[in-house]
């Protein structure tokens, strides 16, 4: 669905251009959750949103988009691979929240596109 477009490779590549988030992070309070919990957090949170806003999708659809962000899960854990257990610092988590936005708009584009062929 989004996983295999042009704008997931943009979003991809914006993540890249700003590892400098993560590489260079200053240290984190030691309770603080971990990257890849703050990444599953805001991905979870933003893909509720995107399905309770498309009540026309299918139980199928909704399943691809669970695919989707797994693979997207994936993705970021093998870019972060040498800190997603690491305490999340709060630039981390801004940066995380506003990458998870685009995700969103990445699936809110695919999901207007394919209700749009299918009118």
């Amino acid at each position: 669905m989004v996983t295999d477009t042009d704008g997931y490779i943009h979003i991809i590549e914006y993540l890249t251009e700003h590892l400098s988030f993560f590489e260079n992070a200053q240290t984190a309070e030691t309770d603080a959750d971990t990257v890849i919990v703050i990444i599953e957090q805001e991905l979870s949170e933003q893909i509720i949103n995107v399905c309770s806003q498309n009540d026309a999708l299918t139980f199928n659809q909704r399943n691809a988009i669970i695919r989707e962000v797994d693979a997207i899960v994936y993705d970021l854990e093998e870019i972060l691979a040498s800190v997603v257990n690491n305490p999340a610092t709060e630039p981390q988590c801004r940066f995380i929240k506003e990458f998870s936005g685009l995700i969103k708009n990445l699936f809110d584009s695919e999901i207007n596109n394919q209700l749009t062929q299918s009118s």
